[in-house]
């Protein structure tokens, strides 16, 4: 089994504690079962998101030295402005303090009430801003991409072209108000989206004169992911490709919390300087000035430097491949995953591992509090709770088709020794797995695209 030598060496450590298995099950029982409420000094290793995790390089933090924090006109501002236009290749940059909020600003200006959004798998916060507003997201992903038991395929993030037109044929391109391809998808499994298909997207969506965004937050893991398995690719630069990406688009959004490898901010990036401008007045009301846009000036410099390290090849062929390592650490072990591993975590298929627990039993939910219970290790359910809906009419539960929990690989964190306590931990629940059953909800939030954030479970 192959595993790819971190291209750094460790500066500053800290400390990680365990905890006995009785005090664990009494932390879930406080939670209510819901790992989100958890407190992170009583988790061992913290795998439930990729997001604001990151270890920042010495550069990083040698950058934060250099943070101006003048409100307005920051020269920390115009050093993020210029690294984000080499990656991006697009000219207007509006900082946010973090994703969401550059969601929030785009969900402003593209979702708009009784309208479609098409979208690969559209990410849980714009699904929760698209609700507020009253727009209908709408998942078009290939039929491969929905089914975590399907053979492996090189980009299972790729929208299905078909179910576009049908959809626009069917609802009319007046009545779809944007387009929004996540890179990479995380919903599936962090697969990532070719570079045929975002150009065909687009050219589909310009023909209708229906604007495509692009939600970035993976752009670098994307990115190499077409230079490993797309033809043609193969020799350019990382950069090169994410130019190209983005070329196919009026506007993105980003979480630098992901690939940004930040504990904090996001972009609004766009072409459009019309956009640019509606951007800037709701950055000023719910945000900052334009030019800090939430962020401090020391968070701008660390991301600069970030945004550049992310698109290195030593450093993206060690991230993707210890997320690899970590799949074939499991599938040695026999536990179900959905294959190919993408770029950011190992999504366990909840189905195929518990096939007796209902999904109206949450069976991914109750596999993280297994796994939490049994090593300390904290991940997330992607599915039932996470990306349910309720019928607008009858108020009845909608399931969606995957049914995952994602183990998120935290960004220059964790060692080869961390993902083995996780495979092993994974198949000691396995091999009982029969004595598991499953859970109920008894609370949850009014917006329910947003649930699982604060959800009451118990146990069954």
């Amino acid at each position: 089994m192959e595993y790819i030598p971190e291209p750094f060496r460790i500066k500053m450590v800290e400390p990680i504690h365990k905890t006995t298995k009785e005090y664990r099950q009494q932390c879930l029982k406080e939670a209510q079962y819901n790992a989100f409420r958890l407190k992170a000094r009583d988790v061992y290793i913290d795998c439930i998101t990729d997001s604001g995790t990151s270890a920042m390089s010495q550069n990083q933090w040698a950058a934060m030295f250099m943070g101006d924090e003048s409100y307005a006109g920051a020269e920390s501002f115009y050093r993020l402005e210029a690294s984000v236009q080499d990656v991006f290749g697009m000219p207007y940059v509006q900082p946010t303090h973090q994703g969401r909020a550059a969601d929030y600003i785009m969900a402003q200006i593209y979702a708009k009430k009784g309208k479609y959004a098409i979208g690969n798998m559209h990410f849980d916060t714009f699904r929760g801003n698209a609700e507020v507003m009253g727009a209908y997201p709408v998942d078009l992903c290939i039929d491969e991409g929905f089914d975590a038991a399907s053979d492996p395929l090189p980009f299972k993030g790729n929208i299905d072209l078909n179910k576009m037109q049908a959809l626009i044929d069917e609802k009319g391109a007046d009545n779809v108000c944007v387009v929004i391809i996540t890179v990479t998808c995380n919903n599936n499994g962090g697969q990532p989206v070719s570079m045929q298909n975002i150009r065909e997207v687009s050219a589909l969506a310009k023909k209708y004169n229906i604007p495509v965004v692009i939600d970035s937050a993976r752009l670098a893991e994307n990115a190499w992911f077409i230079k490993q398995r797309e033809p043609g690719y193969e020799n350019k630069e990382i950069k090169e490709i994410t130019r190209e990406m983005f070329s196919y688009c009026e506007t993105a959004t980003m979480s630098s919390k992901k690939d940004g490898l930040v504990n904090i901010g996001g972009l609004f990036v766009t072409r459009s300087e019309d956009v640019y401008h509606q951007a800037n007045q709701m950055a000023i009301v719910h945000e900052g000035f334009i030019t800090y846009g939430g962020m401090s000036g020391r968070d701008m410099e660390a991301l600069a430097v970030g945004l550049q390290e992310a698109c290195e090849d030593s450093y993206l062929e060690y991230r993707t491949g210890q997320v690899k390592f970590l799949g074939d650490l499991l599938m040695e072990r026999g536990i179900p995953i959905i294959q190919p591993t993408g770029g950011h975590g190992v999504y366990v298929d909840g189905r195929r591992f518990f096939p007796h627990i209902p999904q109206h039993e949450f069976p991914s939910q109750r596999l993280v509090c297994a796994l939490y219970e049994e090593s300390g290790v904290r991940a997330v359910e992607i599915g039932a709770c996470a990306f349910g809906s309720k019928d607008p009419v009858t108020g009845e539960d909608i399931f969606p088709e995957l049914e995952t929990m994602r183990i998120c690989v935290n960004r220059r964190v964790y060692t080869s020794d961390h993902l083995r306590v996780i495979a092993d931990a994974l198949a000691r629940i396995y091999e009982r797995r029969d004595q598991y059953k499953g859970m109920k909800i008894v609370y949850e939030g009014p917006i329910v695209s947003l649930r699982h954030f604060t959800a009451g479970f118990e146990l069954l």
